[in-house]
């Protein structure tokens, strides 16, 4: 299958599988949350698969391998869809049943618009990512040809794409208008930070410099924390 129809095809699986996560839990299309989420998952993807089928396709399809080669991420990645999965259930639930209503009352329209805007800053910084890193593949692997990035947001941590996927997810939950959610969102990121630390032993073994920009860049996920 050509690289812009699996890119088709692979959008409209995510676009129907967040609708389903969102929605059927919630009961209710009534749910101006999700839609506007929904635009912000989708949209960017649209414009960035646009822009990168175009002037670099091999970057698109290293996004699209989702097979992982090492042992270890493969449990990693097991364990990270069936969390997300389980956390992306819990808005939709909430909104139906009024958890975070009825604990600590709703979550004030200002302060979603405010999570919507970090979702979507989340997503623009890991296409910044990409475009500074057209090595930056799903899953942990070493290819021929590549070199250590240090520039834009990998002068700040190791793993920017990894911060990205941390403030997406801790902003659905508040995007969303479930504070109840935002435990099971956390929990993602133990996982997160044990994926990262597997995937620093394979660069170190595999990537020449990389030993060298770690010492340069200390932060590995949080800038001036971590």
């Amino acid at each position: 299958m050509r690289l812009k129809s699996r890119l088709i095809l692979r959008g409209a699986v995510i676009l129907l599988v967040f609708a389903a996560m969102l929605f059927l839990p919630a009961g209710t299309l009534k749910f101006w949350e999700a839609w506007v989420f929904l635009g912000i998952v989708i949209l960017p993807v649209v414009v960035f698969s646009i822009y990168y089928i175009k002037h670099d396709p091999q970057l698109m399809e290293r996004r699209l391998q989702v097979t992982e080669k090492v042992k270890e991420q493969k449990v990693i990645m097991a364990l990270v869809k069936v969390m997300f999965v389980a956390a992306s259930l819990v808005p939709g639930l909430d909104h139906r049943f009024g958890w975070t209503h009825k604990l600590v009352g709703a979550v004030p329209t200002w302060l979603e618009i405010v999570g919507q805007a970090l979702v979507l800053g989340g997503y623009l910084s890991s296409f910044w990512v990409m475009a500074v890193n057209r090595f930056a593949s799903s899953t942990i692997q070493v290819e021929p040809g590549q070199t250590v990035v240090s520039g834009g947001p990998y002068a700040l941590v190791r793993h920017p794409m990894y911060f990205s996927m941390v403030v997406m997810w801790l902003a659905t939950s508040i995007a969303l208008g479930s504070y109840v959610s935002l435990a099971f969102f956390a929990l993602l990121v133990p996982f997160i930070v044990w994926r990262l630390l597997n995937e620093e032993k394979v660069l170190r073994q595999d990537l020449p410099g990389y030993d060298a920009y770690c010492q340069k860049t200390r932060f590995r996920l949080v800038p001036y924390v971590w």
